[in-house]
């Protein structure tokens, strides 16, 4: 069964709002795909970019010209015009076809449509959007079934009464974005440790954002991605922004690098200018997690030593406070948090 909107005389300068709401609909309630007749690069990129980001198999296509498109096409052919029969007195019997094509206008359309098209079909008989059609159409064909379906994507908003909530697959997002198994297996362990020390954290009455705590741990190296290098601090941010995550999990990833970078050091490393010093409790559980993990976790003396020889006496002591200070604030030395992960 495949069921594909065609849209007809989409012009770039004036339907480009318009025309994507027609692509997005056709998505989310159940379309296979969208054809679009004139070519727009940008269009495909807008629509390819939501169902990367919040799934499903959607695929687009433009500047497919319509008569070859149709001389071509071995299904049915539905055409969405006010001119039509009601759709209510055709559905039933377009729902028994395996192959739809769904033909939307943005202006007015050739008479020739009238008559290839096997049903001429309204959507009631007053003036109104061919979004809302195209909308209508789709939900008496799928029997409302779009409404259970499952997308799968790395973005999922979680219906709340009032307030913004998406669910993430960060493990998702960081094989889309090509890291290797093993920065990924790196991450779940950070986001492991850090979850631990911010319940510790927690259950002394200190507040902290759990959410913000995994996300940023899980996220905190995707900019390894691109390179092994301290500018993947950077490049993380600029990757995690397209995904709409909050300011708070965007700072964890750029404060996470050892104890924080002061803005002297931040010129030496080659980062853009700027203090790089994990100041939140959750940029500052992440990065010391961070610190603990590598391809196992590792007590705090081994870290210090590292960090001494590669980064010198300043980046040590730096470790060597936020060490104590996450200590303190978890009742306990970090240090018997890492030996029951281990």
């Amino acid at each position: 069964m495949v069921r594909i909107v065609y849209r007809y005389g989409h012009r770039i300068g004036r339907d480009k709002r318009i025309t994507t709401h027609v692509a997005l609909v056709a998505r989310a309630f159940g379309a296979d795909g969208i054809v679009v007749d004139t070519l727009d690069k940008k269009l495909e990129e807008g629509v390819k970019d939501v169902v990367e980001r919040f799934g499903g198999n959607f695929f687009i296509k433009t500047g497919l010209e319509w008569k070859k498109y149709f001389r071509k096409w071995e299904g049915k052919m539905v055409h969405l015009t006010m001119y039509g029969e009601n759709v209510m007195d055709c559905i039933d019997e377009i729902k028994k076809w395996d192959d739809i094509l769904i033909v939307v206008g943005s202006e007015k359309v050739p008479g020739e449509f009238y008559q290839l098209a096997d049903y001429n079909v309204a959507i009631g008989n007053q003036p109104h959007s061919e979004v809302s059609a195209l909308a209508i159409f789709l939900h008496l064909l799928t029997e409302g079934e779009w409404m259970r379906k499952k997308f799968n994507g790395v973005m999922e908003v979680i219906p709340t009464a009032r307030g913004k909530r998406v669910k993430y697959n960060y493990e998702e997002i960081l094989r889309r974005e090509g890291c290797s198994p093993s920065v990924i297996n790196h991450c779940r362990k950070v986001a492991d440790l850090a979850m631990e020390i911010a319940r510790r954290i927690k259950e002394r009455g200190i507040e902290v954002d759990m959410e913000a705590v995994y996300a940023g741990a899980m996220l905190h190296d995707l900019g390894r991605a691109r390179t092994h290098g301290i500018m993947h601090i950077v490049e993380g941010v600029e990757m995690a922004k397209k995904y709409g995550v909050s300011s708070k999990v965007l700072n964890i990833i750029r404060n996470h690098g050892g104890a924080g970078i002061d803005e002297e050091e931040s010129k030496k490393l080659g980062l853009p200018p700027g203090d790089y010093t994990p100041r939140s409790i959750e940029e500052m559980i992440v990065a010391h997690a961070d610190n603990l993990t590598g391809y196992d976790y590792r007590e705090f003396r081994r870290a210090y030593e590292k960090f001494r020889k590669k980064a010198g006496e300043k980046a040590a002591v730096k470790l060597k406070e936020l060490h104590k200070r996450l200590s303190e604030m978890a009742g306990t030395d970090i240090d018997e948090i890492v030996k029951e992960m281990k």
